[in-house]
């Protein structure tokens, strides 16, 4: 089974490492390097050489666990900004802020830095990131909610799982593919997020059927990100504010269950 997938000029421009096979078909790392060290070591060399040629936007000194499922022994280690350009499968944890009053529910949404490398300046889940390589999917949750909300640590362990859902997109690096695991966190009325660490430049608390309006938007200043536009939609159908009766439904349940 591949365990990534790079188009034909990402492929072209792997062939000259020599721990790389390229072939029409497949590129493929040498059989010599049998170990996830072994692999991990080389793979850093690649990233770090397509970093300095510029085609690596989004480095973060962090690295993923690349594996056949989430949780089981890794094949590989990678730098996280080189994930996409070989299309490897990751990994990630949203979060809803949801806020329950009396005339009804709404949901927190943050806008992205407009220095970010992927979707800048795009509406997105209050909470959201990709889990790196030894960290659980609890641990994910609670590090990016301070970091991304300000939200305390006993809180963000509120939040409460509820199932995943799949993400597959080209970008400026290459392809993602993430599948996300989603919580839903009940805020207090009177919480204002704070982002922590610059990569959030504004906050808005709206009705759910507003956001069913925005992600159904194609683009403009209230565009979502895709990632939070299923997060938002899988949060719309369990909630019921979108209804089976309604006309699209099943095609939209659909979106939320494909393979990445």
């Amino acid at each position: 089974m591949p365990t990534g997938l790079v188009d034909d000029d990402r492929a072209r421009r792997l062939a000259r490492f020599d721990c790389l096979h390229v072939t029409p078909a497949a590129v493929t790392l040498d059989a010599a390097l049998a170990s996830c060290d072994a692999r991990s070591a080389a793979l850093e060399e690649i990233a770090l050489a397509l970093r300095a040629e510029g085609a690596l936007p989004a480095w973060r000194d962090e690295r993923f666990a690349v594996a056949s499922g989430f949780g089981e022994a890794p094949l590989f280690l990678i730098e996280r900004g080189a994930a996409r350009y070989f299309g490897v499968r990751t990994w990630a944890a949203h979060v809803n802020g949801i806020v329950h009053r009396e005339a009804g529910v709404q949901m927190w949404l943050a806008r992205r830095s407009p220095q970010k490398a992927v979707d800048p300046g795009l509406l997105d889940n209050l909470v959201g990131g990709g889990i790196a390589a030894g960290f659980r999917v609890d641990q994910t949750v609670v590090k990016e909610a301070w970091e991304e909300a300000g939200i305390p640590a006993p809180l963000a362990r509120a939040a409460r799982p509820a199932g995943v859902v799949h993400s597959r997109k080209p970008t400026v690096d290459g392809l993602q593919r993430e599948t996300i695991f989603v919580h839903d966190l009940a805020l207090p009325p009177d919480f204002i997020p704070a982002n922590q660490d610059g990569e959030a430049v504004e906050h808005r608390l709206v009705g759910v059927d507003a956001a069913a309006r925005m992600i159904a938007q194609p683009a403009g200043p209230d565009e979502i990100t895709l990632d939070a536009s299923l997060v938002v939609l899988d949060y719309l159908v369990r909630n019921g504010t979108l209804r089976p009766d309604q006309s699209g439904y099943c095609n939209l349940a659909a979106l939320l269950h494909r393979p990445p």
